[in-house]
């Protein structure tokens, strides 16, 4: 069997070719290549927040999958990027429940929602690294994106707005966005607390 790597979620992009798609950037734990994961927006809110230390007001289904297996003593042990065909990735939770290990089929994108909940490790195999991956333009360690989906990045009108804000109308704004459950939104706000901290 094939080497296996350990990946860390290094950033979320929005604005990928694909409408209503995100480029989530997993980086090798030791190394420079990088691995583009296309994924839906529902996906890549689930995966945000987590990031964000953000919590919805009701739970969204990756945390309702996730309270359910902790239920039912079911523990994630680690995800697995295990296959890459055609261009689509392939992953499978490895779980364990009463000592029997079990590799469950999962999209990728699924796969990593759950991760991030269960703070368990994320891999992939070398060959698929060495596949898919990409090196970063910039080896500084910086968060610019690989070349080949680059794509202008143009501050949203609404975080223009959100300058003028104070932290406590922030904060308010924060709650509400939470409240009707418009993620996008709170994540932006959230951006723009973060950067007067």
């Amino acid at each position: 069997m094939d080497e296996k790597i350990q990946l860390n979620i290094i950033g979320l992009t929005a604005g990928h070719s694909q409408r209503n798609s995100y480029t989530l950037i997993l980086g090798e734990e030791e190394g420079l290549l990088k691995l583009p994961i296309v994924i839906g927006s529902y996906e890549a809110q689930s995966i945000a927040l987590v990031i964000e230390g953000l919590s919805p007001q009701r739970p969204l289904t990756h945390d309702l999958m996730f309270e359910t297996m902790v239920k039912f003593g079911i523990e994630i042990k680690e995800v697995v990027i295990d296959n890459l065909k055609e261009g689509v990735f392939y992953a499978k939770l490895i779980t364990v429940q009463n000592g029997v290990e079990h590799a469950i089929d999962s999209r990728t994108s699924d796969a990593i929602a759950l991760a991030l909940r269960a703070k368990c490790e994320i891999y992939t195999y070398k060959n698929i690294l060495n596949d898919a991956g990409v090196e970063y333009e910039n080896q500084e360690g910086d968060l610019d994106e690989p070349s080949h989906i680059a794509e202008e990045k143009v501050k949203p009108p609404e975080a223009n707005s959100l300058s003028a804000m104070t932290v406590d109308q922030l904060n308010k704004e924060l709650e509400k966005a939470i409240q009707v459950e418009d993620y996008d939104r709170a994540a932006i706000v959230r951006d723009e607390i973060n950067t007067r901290s």
